[in-house]
């Protein structure tokens, strides 16, 4: 089943205020754009997932990539069993280390571990995966978090809620934004409220703000996730990633202005990258997403899709917001066939 990450639902946003007081003083997951200790990625592996053989060896091939191009500025851990070892050895800089924690897929956003500060600790602020509503087999990757947080040797914090990071973005001063449909489905919140949820995610994350829109349900594997459609770059500061030229028959299109709005009127500062116009993937639920990147240390690793003049527009953008760091572009189309982006296959460590 492709995990095709759609654009943002048509239901309005609205920022909804809570008290500080109420938010967890103890846990804290720092801004992304923050210094890392090092990355971690997850080595694709299993066939019931992607059975055509020579497709799974181009996402390997697209991986490696970009944990070649992270080890450039960072430590990069790839999370595979050691069975596998030898084959992505093969791939792999020797900037990469291998660790014997075996996968399924390699989506590291969703069930890599969730990284925060409890106090001077660092410890994972658990939420548990379970293949986007047992969509996907998962008996690997749910384990993954757990199993880095043992390697490592830190406390497992729970969160009470299970979902993906890649459903929730935070600039790490106090504002989350989310979709509901990604985790107030019974998918993977049987029997609780939007409130309780955002509640376990406001501590989850030691945040005190929530921006909630509607969704849009059962129409992909990730119930929407938001990462590909607007990324926090700073304090109240959005980059959103909208078509050039909607297509007002498009309901996607639709939502994505109306999520525009939303954001605008919420008093965020949003800034726009156009969606690529020309691409080397045609086919329609292509996701071609400038939005969906990764900032490590540094650098910032990002897509082009084949479009001279929005990967040009793109790269300005993340310049804009990301001065004095490199701006490294990659082809990593197998991703976008198979709906995620370079966030979704990386999860930071802080340092």
């Amino acid at each position: 089943m492709q995990r095709r990450a759609l654009l943002l639902g048509a239901a309005a946003l609205g920022l909804l205020n809570r008290s500080p007081a109420m938010a967890s003083p103890s846990l804290h997951v720092p801004p992304e754009e923050d210094r890392h200790a090092q990355t971690f990625m997850m080595w694709p592996v299993n066939r019931k997932v992607h059975p055509d053989g020579i497709f799974l060896d181009m996402l390997q091939d697209t991986i490696a990539d970009i944990a070649n191009a992270i080890a450039d500025f960072e430590p990069v851990v790839m999370l595979a069993a050691a069975a596998d070892h030898a084959k992505a050895r093969k791939r792999l800089s020797d900037r990469v280390a291998l660790w014997d924690i075996p996968t399924e897929d390699l989506w590291a956003r969703d069930a890599g571990p969730l990284f925060a500060y409890q106090g001077p600790d660092l410890v994972v602020s658990h939420i548990q995966f379970n293949g986007w509503g047992n969509r996907q087999v998962n008996k690997r990757d749910s384990q993954v978090a757990a199993r880095v947080a043992e390697q490592l040797g830190l406390r497992m914090v729970p969160s009470g809620l299970t979902g993906e990071a890649g459903g929730v973005e935070h600039d790490g001063h106090g504002l989350l934004m989310a979709h509901e449909s990604s985790w107030v489905n019974p998918n993977r919140n049987p029997g609780q409220s939007r409130a309780q949820i955002e509640e376990r995610l406001l501590t989850a994350y030691g945040a005190d703000k929530m921006i909630w829109s509607k969704g849009v349900y059962d129409q992909d594997i990730t119930d929407y996730h938001i990462d590909s459609l607007a990324r926090f770059t700073g304090p109240g500061r959005v980059l959103i990633n909208l078509p050039d030229e909607p297509d007002m028959d498009d309901p996607f299109h639709l939502a994505a202005l109306d999520t525009y709005d939303a954001l605008v009127a919420a008093g965020l500062q949003i800034d726009t990258i156009a969606e690529p116009n020309r691409r080397r993937i045609k086919a329609i639920d292509f996701v071609a997403s400038y939005a969906n990147y990764y900032a490590c240390n540094d650098a910032v690793i990002a897509a082009q899709f084949g479009d001279p003049e929005t990967d040009a527009a793109a790269k300005d953008a993340l310049i804009r917001h990301y001065p004095g760091r490199e701006i490294v572009m990659l082809n990593v189309d197998a991703l976008g066939e198979i709906g995620g982006g370079i966030h979704c296959a990386t999860q930071q460590m802080p340092a």
